[in-house]
């Protein structure tokens, strides 16, 4: 196979060197955890739809920004099918505890 230079300057050799000395690197990191399953989070009490700004576990605490109850995360999350709009993905992860000295 033969490589032309074409009208428009292209050199196929110079963007291979170009492409090493300016790449851009994508780091994916090995996940500890598993997906369980897709469920609905929303308040027991209104069934209002309760947006979390981080991970949680289970225990935490969590209030519904409508109607203000509070209860366990647990308490708001629903596994039953079908899911509504309102839908986050659960995933069971293994905390890594320090290491002993």
């Amino acid at each position: 196979m033969t490589w032309q230079r074409g009208i428009d300057g292209f050199d196929p050799h110079q963007a291979e060197a170009l492409s090493r000395e300016g790449a851009v690197r994508e780091y994916r990191y090995a996940s500890r955890g598993r997906r369980l399953g897709t469920g609905t989070l929303a308040c027991p009490r209104c069934d209002a739809p309760v947006v979390p700004g981080a991970p949680i576990a289970p225990s935490d605490a969590l209030g519904c920004p409508f109607c203000l109850h509070t209860g366990a995360v647990r308490d708001f999350l629903s596994l039953a099918v079908p899911t509504r709009p309102a839908r986050v993905v659960v995933r069971v992860v293994e905390r890594v505890r320090p290491a002993r000295r």
